[in-house]
């Protein structure tokens, strides 16, 4: 049993990895590879949000199928009254399957009005960071990504009132020299790209404030989330994308009808939504504190075969700095998660930070 179950985490970790790594290549490579890219990041992020759109609509579809299996009228999609057992709790109760999560995906005007401020953060945090990935080295963009944490207890101490030790002041300190010693390191700077990454980052925290306050809009679901804020963006990139990127998309003829580039919009588009299943399976069979861990590791090697594949040319600074940031976010994590263990359960919920960077989709 304890080889099995250490064959599954190894599964779900491994899976959570290549997910990752892929979307990020993936989409480095839609942004600004010559031969296959449009160098149109509000397109290809409008079109990977239709493409969630879609699988919330079919993963929904799924689900209506799974519940009603396990209903006994067969077709009322509720689950039939349980007999219960000598100890008063339900017996031979049907074990839910992995699709009984997925909502019908339906679109009403109430909960979609409710959302639409964090669509707005949404489509901001998802076009700087694509415009970042676009503009920086691979092998950097964690780097220019690296201020999220930052902004977090920024904004928590804003918004939420909530007071920093002096612990996690010093972890951000260390994230701030290893983004200042990254920046200073990199050959192929890019301050527009830069400047986008610490932008995505600040939308990132924003994301994670606004996503707390809108939850109960769609009875505090989070494939409903996605599925009615993938909606908004769909329809809030539409003018954006005429208004800026329309010349760019008609000039690029051939990358419109290579069926490369359309198969790599798909495959990028799914592992846009998949990243958000493989996350919660890796914080399901660890723990929270090991996901953060899992990810630092994810995001080193990331960035270590970002110099190999991309051909970025390493330097002392760059590498340092690489190193110093992701160092300060995992010393950011041990000291948050020793804090909220140390905190009285009547007081956690509302002395918790604000939540840690969550990969999104198109992230």
């Amino acid at each position: 049993m304890a080889t099995s179950e250490a064959m599954y985490i190894a599964s779900v970790v491994g899976t959570y990895w290549f997910v990752s790594i892929a979307m990020v290549y993936l989409n480095k490579i839609l942004m600004s590879n010559d031969g296959l890219s449009i160098p149109a990041p509000l397109f290809v992020t409008w079109f990977q949000c239709v493409v969630t759109v879609l699988i919330c609509w079919v993963a929904g579809l799924c689900g209506q199928c799974a519940r009603r299996s396990n209903n006994n009228n067969g077709n009322s999609g509720q689950y039939a009254p349980l007999s219960a057992s000598e100890d008063g709790k339900p017996a031979n109760a049907p074990k839910p399957g992995f699709c009984s999560q997925f909502p019908k995906a339906e679109y009403l005007l109430g909960p979609a009005r409710k959302i639409f401020p964090l669509t707005l953060v949404f489509v901001g945090m998802i076009t700087f960071n694509n415009l970042c990935l676009q503009l920086v080295e691979v092998s950097f963009y964690n780097v220019a990504r690296s201020l999220t944490i930052v902004f977090n207890v920024m904004l928590s101490r804003v918004f939420l009132g909530i007071e920093s030790s002096t612990k996690t002041i010093l972890c951000l300190g260390i994230v701030i020299v290893g983004f200042v010693m990254g920046s200073h390191g990199e050959l192929n700077f890019s301050v527009v790209g830069t400047i986008a990454g610490v932008l995505s980052s600040l939308f990132v925290s924003l994301n994670s404030i606004f996503t707390k306050y809108v939850l109960p809009a769609v009875d505090d679901n989070h494939w409903k989330l996605t599925f009615y804020n993938n909606v908004n963006a769909s329809l809030l990139f539409l003018p954006l994308i005429y208004a800026f990127e329309r010349d760019t998309i008609l000039a690029a003829s051939e990358q419109l009808t290579s069926t490369a580039f359309w198969s790599a919009m798909c495959v990028a588009g799914f592992f846009g939504f998949s990243i958000g299943i493989v996350t919660v399976l890796q914080i399901k069979a660890t723990t929270p504190l090991t996901h953060n861990i899992s990810g630092t590791a994810k995001a080193a090697v990331q960035s270590l075969m970002a110099f190999y594949l991309w051909g970025n040319q390493p330097t002392v600074m760059g590498v340092l700095g690489i190193f110093t940031v992701l160092g300060g976010s995992l010393l950011y994590t041990f000291v948050k998660m020793n804090e909220n263990t140390n905190i009285p359960p009547t007081k956690q919920h509302s002395s918790s930070p604000a939540p840690r960077e969550q990969e999104m989709s198109k992230v």
